[in-house]
C-alpha cells in the first residue's frame, strides 16, 4: 500500500494563473511558500528557510476560488504530489507540484485575519462531506467520573 497526502499551511508566493486546457477545462496555478524550522550552525539560532511549493487546481471550483486568492493570502491546501516530465529546446525537465483537493483560506482578501471565505473542498462533485458534528458541552468534572 502506498499513501499519497500532503497537507501544507503558507502563503501564496503569486497572484493565482487561471487557464483553459484546449478542451476549456479550468486549471489553476499558484505557488505557496512554506517555512522549514533549522538551527543555523554557525549562529545557533533557530531560523526559517523558506520552501517554494507550486500547487495546480482543476475545474469549476479553481475557477471559482481564483477569484478570492491573492500573493500574500494565507491558505492551508491537502492535495496530493505529482511528478511531471517534459521536453523544452532539447533540455528535459521535470518538477513535483501538488494537485490540490481540498484549500481552505486562512486570510481575508483585505488581510484583517478573519477567513474570506469557507473552506472549500475541491473534491469531485460526487465526493459528499460528513454532516457537521453538533456541539456538545465537554466539561468533566470529578464527580462525573463513576469510578
Amino acid at each position: 500500500m502506498s499513501i499519497n497526502k500532503v497537507l501544507i499551511t503558507g502563503n501564496l508566493t503569486r497572484d493565482p494563473e487561471l487557464r483553459q486546457t484546449a478542451t476549456g477545462f479550468p486549471v489553476l496555478g499558484f505557488g505557496v511558500a512554506v517555512n522549514d524550522r533549522r538551527k543555523n550552525p554557525t549562529t545557533g539560532e533557530w531560523e526559517d528557510y523558506p520552501n517554494y511549493i507550486d500547487c495546480t487546481m482543476f475545474g469549476t471550483r479553481a475557477q471559482s476560488i481564483s477569484q478570492y486568492l491573492s500573493k500574500g493570502s494565507k491558505v492551508a491546501i491537502e492535495g496530493k504530489l505529482r511528478w511531471s516530465q517534459w521536453e523544452r529546446d532539447g533540455q528535459k525537465r521535470s518538477k513535483i507540484e501538488v494537485v490540490v483537493d481540498e484549500i481552505e483560506f486562512l486570510s481575508s482578501r483585505n488581510g484583517a485575519g478573519a477567513p474570506a471565505a469557507p473552506a472549500y473542498n475541491a473534491a469531485p462533485a460526487y465526493a459528499s462531506a460528513a454532516p457537521a458534528a453538533p456541539m456538545v458541552n465537554t466539561a468533566v468534572y470529578d464527580e462525573d467520573i463513576p469510578f
